[in-house]
């Protein structure tokens, strides 16, 4: 580097240090991702829309005989929880990566705690009992366990580079089985699929030798198949979509994902236009698991395939910012939020296309649902902290040794 663009660099940050916003708010917007938020916050954007699509085919399914839901009703709910989780978005974003790590880990304990409680002490809802809580205070703690427990992960396998001899792996393979383990229990099998995957992601990046993957990989068709044969729900939803025309339980899935597809491929390619589909009150839950769909029938396949662009330009968008990370914890907490966030988008979007059996997933920040939505606000909020970047600093040693005077 030359001594004039040195010296222009400095001058930046100085000129930073004069500014007359001091404040946090001031400091996180130059320091923050803003391509990240932004997309982010189309992807929010996105959501309301399609809530407010579906919205009306759900208040008709869910009205009963004593009262009648107005169809906007899951709209209006969903601009609420907007309303709630963007403050929380912005503010775990705001953290300084040390009180970002310590808030993950103690979420993990209390969340893991809440998840082992609630196959026994949770809300039954159409044959699982994956919330718990009462009323309007119902969340679901798989959905907030998520990105804390990815974050633990990422630290005990950063610990690695500091103690060679720490046993990393047993202890990340022991504590994402127990979590699986605890899922399976409610049932959760798409759940479970996330936990692994992404568990099998951060061992990748972290580095564990081919020989321990290897094992790993091979033991994965042995735990499809203990699945298939002893966990009921996990075989009739693999029947009903390997053989179509099974009968008994797997039935009802079948008929959600041959719903869906009909539903996403009804518009064409640029949709009925907003409020003008009809397929859509054929589905069950067109406001959460299938609002994909939804989108589908009413702004197109074309709508739909930019939806899916920008969910990858999040995910490329994380790991080119990781190309030079130096520091570990953040490479592996990053990844692994990125991770955990394309690979919920992928499953649900294939259970939509009737590339996947139904598997009750989400799409990110787009689904109805509060504790979807808080929960993915914590997670890209982790996110966005990790990433974090003065955008005047560059990694040349005179600019570090002169902010370390």
């Amino acid at each position: 580097m030359t001594d004039a663009a040195r010296e222009g660099i400095v001058a930046k940050v100085k000129r930073r240090g004069g500014r007359g916003d001091r404040s946090p708010l001031g400091a996180w917007f130059f320091d923050v991702d803003r391509m990240l938020l932004g997309l982010t916050l189309f992807l929010i954007a996105i959501g309301l829309v399609a809530v407010a699509a579906a919205s009306p085919a759900t208040a008709v399914r869910y009205s009963g005989d004593h009262h009648h839901l107005a169809p906007l009703y899951y709209f209006w709910r969903q601009v609420m929880w907007v309303g709630v989780s963007l403050p929380v978005l912005i503010g775990v974003s705001m953290l300084p990566v040390p009180t970002a790590r310590r808030l993950a880990l103690s979420g993990a304990v209390v969340f893991v705690v809440l998840l082992a409680v609630t196959p026994f002490a949770g809300v039954s809802v159409n044959g699982a009992r994956r919330w718990i809580g009462y009323g309007f205070a119902q969340f679901q703690p798989s959905e907030f366990l998520k990105p804390f427990f990815i974050v633990a992960l990422a630290w005990l396998l950063s610990l690695k580079g500091k103690d060679e001899e720490l046993p990393v792996v047993p202890i990340t393979t022991a504590l994402t089985g127990a979590v699986a383990g605890m899922l399976m229990l409610q049932p959760d099998f798409g759940q479970t699929v996330i936990f692994c995957l992404v568990w099998l992601a951060l061992l990748m990046i972290a580095g564990t030798p081919m020989r321990v993957l290897g094992a790993i990989l091979a033991c994965a068709p042995l735990g499809l198949g203990a699945a298939y044969l002893f966990y009921g729900t996990a075989r009739a939803r693999i029947d009903a979509f390997l053989f179509p025309g099974v009968e008994g339980e797997g039935a009802a899935d079948h008929f959600q994902t041959n719903a869906a597809h009909a539903t996403l491929t009804a518009g064409g390619w640029t949709g009925t236009g907003p409020g003008g589909g009809h397929a859509k009150f054929g589905l069950p839950e067109a406001h959460t698991d299938y609002i994909f769909s939804v989108i589908g029938e009413e702004f197109g396949v074309i709508a739909c395939a930019v939806i899916a662009m920008v969910f990858l330009a999040i995910v490329v968008r994380v790991f080119v910012k990781l190309l030079d990370e130096q520091d570990e914890f953040k490479l592996l907490a990053a990844s692994g939020l990125a991770v955990q966030f394309g690979a919920q988008a992928l499953v649900s979007m294939a259970v939509n296309t009737g590339l996947a059996p139904s598997k009750g997933m989400t799409l990110p920040f787009i689904s109805y649902g509060g504790s979807s939505m808080i929960a993915l606000s914590i997670g890209m909020g982790l996110l966005l902290a990790f990433t974090r970047r003065n955008p005047f600093l560059t990694r040349s040693p005179y600019v570090v040794r002169w902010g370390q005077q």
